[in-house]
């Protein structure tokens, strides 16, 4: 789920702007920024816009904000499939014949170990001319499977630390690009939300009065008989 926290565009700490919609403090979800796109389309459908010339410049500048937002939102998202998400697919990819590597060089020291067990046992017999042959046998059988299995261990001792030590050159553009791609979001969520405040900002109106406007609309509207409590 997509969560967002309050983001304060207005560089003035003293003074907290009051807007209808605020910009996340996290990068919003493509489905939350569409939400907030239809929100604003539904606003401009309501038939109160057709009768109050303010509120309908207000919404415009609302919905304009929202899609500019929203196409933002995509643009980033592509850039971070592209350039995070796609690239750790492709590492990921790399560990089914990674760990393929790994059972062929266990079941090579599986087989050495069953034929250097062979050799072992036909040693410790008495040195008969069956014995002997069936010795020399075994030992012809080990030194290909020996030869195999010092090969397939090799390979991982030399390139298993290569393979485990290349992953912060392989990430580090990817980081850096995740960083890029948050630094103008933020930059023009920043933009977007400060030119919406210009518009939709009273000059003159403290965070104070306008919360005392809304409580006294409020007000009206509760003493209405239709939402009176019964």
């Amino acid at each position: 789920m997509c969560k967002h926290t309050p983001f304060l565009p207005s560089t003035d700490h003293k003074r907290k702007t009051f807007l209808p919609w605020e910009p996340p403090l996290a990068p919003l979800c493509p489905a939350m920024s569409k939400s907030a796109v239809k929100i604003s389309l539904d606003l401009l459908s309501n038939p109160l816009c057709e009768q109050d010339q303010d509120l309908l410049n207000m919404v415009t500048a609302l919905d304009t904000a929202m899609k500019r937002m929203d196409a933002f939102n995509q643009e980033k998202v592509n850039q971070i499939q592209k350039t995070v998400i796609e690239p750790l697919k492709k590492f990921g990819s790399v560990f089914p014949s990674l760990n393929m590597a790994v059972k062929r060089r266990e079941q090579a020291l599986q087989d050495y170990r069953r034929l250097q067990a062979k050799v072992e046992k036909y040693e410790e017999k008495e040195k008969t001319g069956p014995v002997l042959a069936k010795l020399h046998q075994a030992r012809e059988e080990l030194r290909p499977v020996r030869e195999d299995f010092e090969a397939k261990n090799r390979q991982l001792l030399e390139e298993m630390p290569r393979f485990y030590g290349s992953r912060l050159d392989y990430f580090q553009p990817s980081f850096e690009s995740l960083i890029r791609a948050q630094v103008v979001y933020y930059s023009e969520m920043h933009k977007i939300f400060g030119d919406l405040t210009q518009q939709l900002d009273q000059p003159g109106h403290s965070d104070e009065q306008r919360e005392r406007e809304n409580e006294a609309k409020l007000s009206e509207l509760r003493a209405l008989s239709i939402v009176a409590d019964d």
